[in-house]
């Protein structure tokens, strides 16, 4: 119990860093790379590598010069059949979830799923807008539901707000609620008493 968690963190930090240093040595130029010169390898100089090139990135791309750059290499991205709809696609998603003034993926709701009577632990990503809010007609929110213990699949549904239970919890509990399948709590969960009734959605 006390080892396990400190090992395999551990062993996953050494793997990241392992594949981030293996990936990023071809990029640095010999001359450069203290590992040619010392008779051991010093590990996380592919870390500190990457961060200098996403700060270089980030301060050429907060420039005007950078700005006209990246605009028109999307110019030209949407001119590529089927590089502009992955591009698009991924950029909308990136600016939503790291938007400052976004409100996405971060409630915690329960929904009746897959039947009534059964429960699954969703997130809220949104209001329905669009096509779909128009054809149904009714005041809906995108829920995600995440697959256990693999969070990144799931399915999205597309739910009426009152048939939803908002939890306390927060996102980062819900998840690790998800991947352990249940096995850690949140604490004012396992406080709560255990004869109470279950969550029922309103009609």
């Amino acid at each position: 119990m006390v080892t396990a968690p400190i090992g395999i963190t551990l062993y996953l930090a050494v793997l990241f860093v392992q594949f981030v240093d293996g990936q990023m040595r071809g990029l640095v130029p010999a001359q450069y790379d203290p590992n040619q010169y010392l008779p051991f390898d010093i590990p996380g100089l592919g870390v500190l590598a990457l961060l200098l090139l996403l700060l270089v990135v980030g301060f050429f791309a907060a420039g005007l010069i950078g700005r006209m750059v990246f605009r028109l290499g999307e110019s030209l991205i949407d001119r590529v059949p089927v590089v502009r709809s992955v591009y698009g696609a991924l950029k909308q998603i990136f600016e939503t979830v790291f938007a400052d003034s976004s409100s996405s993926f971060r409630e915690v709701v329960l929904v009746e799923y897959p039947r009534r009577g059964l429960w699954a632990v969703g997130f809220i990503t949104g209001r329905t807008r669009g096509e779909v809010r128009e054809r149904i007609n009714r005041d809906l929110v995108n829920v995600f539901l995440p697959t256990t213990p693999n969070p990144t699949s799931g399915f999205l549904l597309f739910v009426p707000r009152e048939d939803l239970v908002q939890l306390d919890m927060s996102v980062e509990e819900g998840i690790k609620m998800v991947i352990s399948a249940g096995i850690v709590t949140p604490p004012r969960a396992s406080a709560g008493n255990e004869g109470e009734e279950p969550p029922t959605a309103r009609s």
